[in-house]
């Protein structure tokens, strides 16, 4: 080995403590300084609540773009620090990404510490027991310990609420899209009818604040319904849907489609309610469904509004940005009972499905 003065060693590392490693390489952590790493930042708060809904120990969960360019997230959950403690739950990173399984949602891979040591200021509160813990931090420094600031009455209930101002020294904007917020939780309510998501834009100047609310209880059946709502002459007017929960899948696969006369909304495919933008093999499997039920040889798009959602035990993926699964054996799954529940309504509306065989194959 040389003796050159210029070789790297244990002395050229340098470690980063809490919280600059995260505020010295922000797109690590939230993919970038923009308005998308903006967006991500919130994810990032609304995993665990999210969760806590999907868990059943919340019913509600409510997002505020405040006046002041604040951002407020609240819930109705267990208000128990996600087992971590207030302190912990705020500072604690967890290590790598974490896997992506149908019981949790990891809606941005970085969790609530990022928010706290991106943010110029945050307030942390939770309600539990009867008693309100409090604590507030700037740019990710607790300035106290967490304090009982009084009893939570019997209105306020248990629960987490966290209000935080991005860090203008960060992104290149701190103002959040209402519009791009709005689509993802539209879709995170479409794809899990547990979730009551409400979005509301206080910095409006307006007399009343824009407030949009997200439940969705007739899932996937209300997404299609929801893409093809500005669709002209349906060529049938039901959407056909199902659910199937399925061993062989170690998770479950929920479909609807409807064709149109015009060029349709298109294919959109999920798993555990992530995107997949990408497609794979849940998508492979529904156009194989499709044709044979449909006696094709294959399924054009054309006129076509579909959801295709899996939620799987163990999703795996091809390549590195997770936008296209590859599980073995989900195509074949969802082939098959795609091919059964559509052969099914074929059967009980064949005028229908001879009219979207003609649409598909032309005159």
């Amino acid at each position: 080995m040389s003796d050159s003065p210029n070789m790297y060693s244990a002395a050229n590392v340098k470690v980063l403590e809490w919280p600059e490693a995260i505020r010295q390489r922000p797109g690590m952590y939230v993919g970038s300084t923009s308005q998308r790493g903006l967006h991500n930042l919130l994810y990032g708060v609304l995993d665990r609540p999210v969760n806590e809904v999907l868990a059943g120990r919340a019913t509600r969960l409510d997002v505020t773009l405040m006046a002041d360019g604040r951002i407020r997230v609240e819930d109705d959950g267990a208000g128990d620090g996600g087992g971590l403690g207030l302190e912990g739950m705020m500072t604690h990173v967890r290590a790598g990404v974490r896997p992506r399984d149908r019981r949790t949602m990891d809606l941005s891979h970085v969790g609530a510490p990022v928010a706290n040591a991106l943010s110029s200021e945050l307030t942390a509160e939770v309600r539990r027991d009867g008693v309100r813990r409090v604590q507030r931090y700037e740019r990710g420094i607790a300035l106290a310990p967490a304090v009982t600031t009084g009893p939570a009455g019997p209105a306020t209930g248990s629960g987490t609420t966290i209000v935080f101002r991005p860090d203008a020294d960060v992104f290149e904007t701190v103002e959040c899209s209402f519009d791009e917020l709005l689509e993802r939780f539209r879709e995170l309510a479409f794809l899990n009818r547990e979730l009551t998501l409400t979005l509301t834009d206080e910095r409006a100047e307006s007399d009343a604040p824009r407030q949009e609310h997200c439940r969705f209880p007739g899932g996937a059946r209300d997404f299609v319904a929801f893409l093809d709502s500005g669709a002209d002459n349906p060529v049938h007017p039901d959407i056909v849907h199902f659910e199937r929960e399925d061993s062989r899948l170690a998770g479950a696969v929920e479909v609807a489609l409807r064709w149109s006369e015009g060029p349709g909304a298109g294919i959109r495919s999920f798993d555990n309610s992530a995107p997949t933008c990408e497609g794979g093999a849940h998508v492979e499997g529904f156009r194989d469904g499709v044709a044979a039920a449909l006696g094709l040889r294959t399924a054009p798009d054309s006129g076509l509004t579909a959801v295709v959602s899996v939620k799987l035990d163990d999703p795996v993926f091809e390549g590195v940005t997770r936008e296209r699964l590859g599980s073995d054996g989900v195509r074949g799954t969802v082939a098959e009972a795609v091919r059964q529940h559509l052969a099914a309504w074929r059967a009980a509306h064949p005028e229908r499905a001879e009219a979207v065989v003609r649409r598909l194959t032309g005159p």
